[in-house]
């Protein structure tokens, strides 16, 4: 909220059983910024993503950015990547733990740092994608990319929809921008990935280079 320029907050909850809704209730008699919406049953990240990417589109806001809310992303660095939207030439721009071959992950057991480092060499190789960090899940979007992008065409609802998301703008023409950012692992909670989510992603990726994409027809 102290931020320059302004930023309007959402947070998507779908029936969390850690009380966040409530949390953010709470906060919003303070900041009129701060926005809920409450999504109804879990069905993955893929799923809290897109309703809350519907529900920025519907309200007009020139530019969206998705991150994690357990201080893994800095929101300092948000200032950082609205400065690269505003480059004509970027319509995406990507928080990169791996720009560079330069690791900024910081509390991440040596595991889980190959795990994803690895990913997105797999991912550069299958997809072309000229991506360090195609896992990322800190990005920004202008609202001209995200309403050619057939959100109801998203399949993937692990964290293969980072992935997927990336890969149609790429093929729909869109420049995508890195810039480098430091990630520091959470200090609390438990992560949510799972071995489903690791085949997802593996093989999710084949099977995106066989997905026709299309833009979405814009009113």
């Amino acid at each position: 909220m102290s931020l320059e320029p302004h930023f309007d907050v959402l947070v998507v909850d779908d029936n969390s059983p850690d009380g966040t809704g409530n949390l953010v209730k709470a906060k919003q008699k303070d900041f009129a910024r701060i926005h809920l919406l409450e999504n109804g049953e879990k069905n993955g990240l893929g799923t809290a993503y897109i309703a809350g990417f519907k529900w920025c589109l519907e309200r007009n806001y020139p530019y969206v950015f998705e991150m994690d809310c357990d201080f893994s992303h800095n929101p300092d660095d948000l200032i950082r990547l609205y400065d690269a939207l505003q480059q004509p030439a970027h319509d995406m721009v990507v928080g990169s733990r791996y720009i560079g071959n330069v690791v900024n992950v910081v509390n991440w057991p040596m595991t889980r740092v190959l795990l994803s480092y690895f990913a997105s060499a797999y991912v550069r190789f299958f997809t072309r994608m000229i991506l360090a960090d195609a896992t990322a899940g800190f990005v920004g979007y202008t609202r001209e990319l995200l309403s050619v992008i057939d959100l109801d065409k998203i399949k993937f609802r692990g964290y293969a929809f980072q992935i997927e998301m990336k890969y149609t703008a790429f093929k729909l023409g869109y420049a995508i921008k890195e810039i480098p950012i430091i990630f520091t692992d959470r200090t609390a909670g438990v992560s949510k990935m799972s071995g489903g989510i690791i085949k997802e992603a593996l093989f999710g990726v084949l099977s995106l280079r066989l997905k026709k994409i299309r833009k979405k027809a814009v009113k």
